[in-house]
């Protein structure tokens, strides 16, 4: 039975990061569903956008290791990057839409079945996750549901938004689950810019062919589009790969459950989608679930030898 690979505990960049993606996700869902544009459309230039960021420093400074990429070895680290993009793009093609079909909390909500997911991925990859790591994943997602007040009874068009809505969940941890892997050899910066990238290429061909006009926009729709770029884009995604080199995939995907109420509580004051009265109790059980997670996780790791002892690309602070 083979364990989770070893990793320096995190520091206080690395928190830091966790934290400020947690508050950058959450305005995703009630960006998307404000945006008078369909969603993938949204998504496509989403991903695109950031590309055009992150793309000329990327290759700039990283030409070397995206060489290494295409030789020996390197290429089943490509490979792995090119996984999450494509995971990245089901993710974005399910989810996004939900963020439309269904209310702003139910899209959150059900979406947050990733750490569900990414328990039994970490599983069918041969890692023992401790019982208290899967109690703290069914209270947090519990927590969500009541928090988020995610409704399975409404209508076809809501019905069909929460289905999405779990779909994208699942393919959400698999995006983590090969994000995980990449960034054990790969900087933030190379990884994100060959993901992103990806994503954006197969979204695209999804839109051409299925007739989704890319233009035509008005400019509160745009501004939606610029917000999700440097907000959930830039400073969400790019900031949970950063810290997945020092905190393992199941706690990101617990952490991102943080998402559910933030976004519910933007989803209130901007759109007027007041949540149920459970949204309090739920709450509780969300945060007492995440703690429960984190530091369950964080107890098993002391007990796992270090299997080496070579110093991690990103390391040191932030430089991506």
């Amino acid at each position: 039975m083979s364990t989770a690979p070893h990793r320096p505990p995190p520091d206080p960049v690395t928190t830091g990061a966790l934290a400020l993606a947690v508050v950058a996700v959450s305005s995703s869902a009630p960006l998307v569903a404000f945006a008078a544009a369909p969603a993938l459309a949204v998504a496509f230039w989403r991903n695109t956008l950031s590309v055009a960021v992150l793309g000329p420093y990327s290759l700039g400074r990283r030409r070397a290791e995206f060489r290494s990429l295409t030789v020996g070895g390197g290429r089943r680290d490509g490979l792995y990057c090119v996984l999450s993009g494509v995971a990245l793009a089901a993710h974005f093609a399910t989810w996004m839409p939900s963020a439309q079909l269904t209310s702003v909390a139910a899209a959150t909500a059900l979406g947050a079945t990733q750490p569900v997911w990414q328990g039994l991925i970490a599983r069918g990859q041969g890692r023992r996750l401790p019982l208290v790591v899967w109690a703290g994943i069914g209270v947090a997602v519990a927590g969500a549901g009541l928090a988020t007040g995610a409704d399975f009874a409404g209508s076809g068009r809501a019905f069909a938004g929460d289905l999405l809505a779990v779909v994208g969940g699942m393919f959400a941890a698999v995006y983590t689950a090969f994000g995980e892997r990449a960034r054990t050899t790969i900087s933030t910066t190379t990884y994100t810019t060959i993901c992103y990238g990806v994503c954006a290429l197969l979204l695209l061909l999804v839109c051409l062919v299925g007739g989704v006009p890319l233009t035509g926009f008005d400019t509160g729709t745009w501004a939606a589009v610029l917000a999700l770029v440097a907000g959930a884009q830039l400073l969400g995604h790019s900031m949970f790969n950063y810290a997945l080199r020092r905190v393992s995939a199941t706690t990101v995907s617990v952490l991102i459950l943080l998402e559910a109420p933030g976004a519910a509580l933007i989803g209130w004051v901007w759109l007027g989608q007041l949540p149920r009265a459970t949204a309090l109790p739920g709450l509780a059980l969300l945060l007492a679930g995440v703690a429960v997670v984190v530091l369950g996780g964080a107890r098993a790791a002391r007990r796992v030898p270090p299997a080496s002892t070579a110093v991690p690309a990103d390391a040191g602070p932030l430089r991506d």
